[in-house]
Parts: C-alpha cells; structure tokens; sequence
C-alpha cells in the first residue's frame, strides 16, 4: 500500500507561508548572484574591505589598544553581523515599494516580503563565517566552547531585525524620506555599537548604557566564540528584552499599516 504525499492544497497555512518563504528567498538569492560576475564573493569583500580599513587605522597607524588580538578576528566577529543586520534593515524600506505589482496580485501574507530579506541577508551571513573561520586559523586566534552561544546570537538578531524591518517597510510607503533617514540612522548606530571596538573599552558607567542597544549583548555572544572575556551578560538579558519588545511594536505597526500600504502602493 503506497502513501502519497500531501498536495499543496492539504498543507497547513504554516507550511504553505513556510514553503512561500523559502522560494522567494532563493529566487532572491538567484537573482542577485547570477547578475553578477563575483556572485558570493560580494557578499564577502564589502566587510573584509571595511575590515582591513578599520585594522590598518587602528593597529597600523594609531596604534591604539582596542579590542583584543588578534584584532582582525575581534572585528570580523562583530562586522560580519552587522553587514547582516545592516543590509536586511537597509533593504527593508524598499521591500514593498521594489515588488508592488507581485504584493497587490498575490494572497500571500505580507510579511513574507520582510521576512525573506531577513532570511536572505541572514544565509549570507552564514555563508561568510568560513572566512572568519580562515582569518581565526592565520592568525592564530583560539576558537573557546563559548562558540555555542552564537546560536543565541543568531535568534536575537533574527528577532531584532525582524521587528525593525516590519517597522520600517510600512512606514517608507508612506514616507519616502524615511528611507535615507534609515541609512543615517544606521550609520549612527554603527558607531554607536561596540564594532570596531569592544564593550570593554568603554568608559566607566557606559556599559550600562551601551546595554539598551541590543546589538551589544548579540555582538557579545559572537565574539564569546574567540574573546570569552567579551561576554557581558547584562548587555545579552537586555538586548534578548528590547528584541522581542521591538518586534512586538514591528507587528503591531505593521498590521494597522498593511491595509493602508496596499492602497498606497
């Protein structure tokens, strides 16, 4: 006696958003690469440029004693993240504004066109850890059991940039400067996040402070793997709170908004 496997039309809704999801993201995926000649390798050379800017400043020319060496691997472990979160949120205030005609013919949840950004950004990001992982073995840098809390890491951000995408695409259809306003204010937060330098090289009493921006606590369970001393957990147990806070105001925003964007789009 045969089993036959379900049709689409027996999936749950979960699966069918599951399914939705996942091709689009691979058709996003597809697309950007095989326009170009590079493909992947894009993905990697925008971070390993800014990385090697940002260690020649630092251990070249002003030989300042930040981070932890070898300091190459200390910034990669953060600025590869942040090229994730960067390019997902950057990309999300044009997620309903580039695919108008496909969000206005489709049923599909409209989330999804969030998501998918998150999602691709996201497998971007994993494919370039191999490249942290060859920069950790050059230079000698020792890989600590602390490397199981980038797994923690990864579902933080996830949450984080989800809530901030489901904000920002919405309310970009409705104001259109809100998009450069967005790539200033990422700017900003790029220095105001322990990147180029670590949670503790920063003055007495600013680490609390430094705590409310959730990208401390996840960088600091990225760079736990490499640097365990850069593990601070207060900075963790508030940005774990702020994500889902975040994400929780992304869905709320963004359900009294999706009417009111499919009209405007």
């Amino acid at each position: 006696m045969s089993v036959t496997a379900p049709t689409r039309h027996a999936w749950s809704p979960f699966a069918r958003y599951r399914h939705s999801l996942w091709l689009l993201t691979v058709r996003d995926l597809r697309v950007r690469y095989s326009t170009s000649f590079l493909g992947y390798f894009w993905s990697i050379l925008d971070p390993l440029v800014m990385a090697g800017i940002y260690w020649f400043v630092f251990t070249q020319v002003f030989d300042r004693s930040v981070g932890h060496t070898p300091y190459i691997v200390f910034l990669l472990s953060a600025l590869l993240p942040w090229m994730w979160f960067n390019g997902a949120v950057s990309d999300s205030t044009r997620a309903f504004l580039r695919q108008a005609k496909l969000i206005r013919s489709t049923k599909i949840p409209r989330t999804i066109w969030v998501l998918r950004v998150v999602l691709s950004k996201g497998i971007e990001f994993l494919l370039s850890l191999p490249v942290l992982a060859l920069f950790a073995i050059v230079f000698g840098a020792q890989l600590h059991w602390e490397v199981v809390y980038s797994v923690l890491a990864i579902v933080m951000q996830t949450v984080l940039t989800v809530g901030v995408g489901l904000i920002v695409a919405p309310l970009v259809v409705f104001f259109r400067d809100l998009e450069r306003a967005t790539k200033l204010a990422l700017r900003f937060l790029f220095y105001a996040s322990p990147v180029i330098y670590g949670i503790s090289d920063l003055p007495a009493g600013f680490e609390f402070w430094m705590s409310f921006n959730p990208l401390a606590g996840i960088f600091s369970l990225y760079r736990a793997a490499f640097f365990p001393s850069e593990l601070h957990w207060i900075p963790v147990i508030i940005g774990a709170a702020m994500s889902l806070v975040i994400l929780l105001i992304g869905m709320l925003v963004f359900k009294r908004a999706e009417r009111s964007v499919l009209k405007e789009i």
